[in-house]
């Protein structure tokens, strides 16, 4: 399984960014898609993921800010990210899983400055 990430950028504080992220190869009709965030000198946490029936779960501090979404016919999920903290700058990875297995994407770098 392959992962294509897109849609980083820099935004100023209160701003909004939409992530998205295609997964290719062979892919089972159960799995679950989410998204890691990585700040700046620190580990990688679970921001977000959703399974391919749609059930949702989100990291406290990201509730009511960040929207998770998917596209089954497309196999990609999406990050939609509105008021945009400081804190949330870093690199978000979308992760697959399916089976036993977990694949990576290469990772799209946010920046929340002003």
């Amino acid at each position: 399984v392959q992962l294509q990430a897109s849609g980083g950028g820099t935004v100023q504080p209160g701003g909004s960014l939409r992530l998205s992220c295609a997964a290719s190869g062979s892919i089972f009709s159960i799995n679950v898609m989410g998204w890691y965030h990585q700040p700046p000198g620190k580990q990688r946490e679970l921001v977000a993921a959703i399974s391919s029936g749609g059930n949702a779960s989100y990291k406290d501090s990201v509730k009511g800010r960040f929207t998770i979404s998917r596209d089954n016919a497309k196999n990609t999920v999406y990050l939609q990210m509105n008021n945009l903290k400081p804190g949330d700058t870093g690199v978000y990875y979308c992760h697959f899983a399916q089976l036993v297995q977990g694949y990576w994407g290469q990772g799209t770098l946010v920046t929340v400055s002003s």
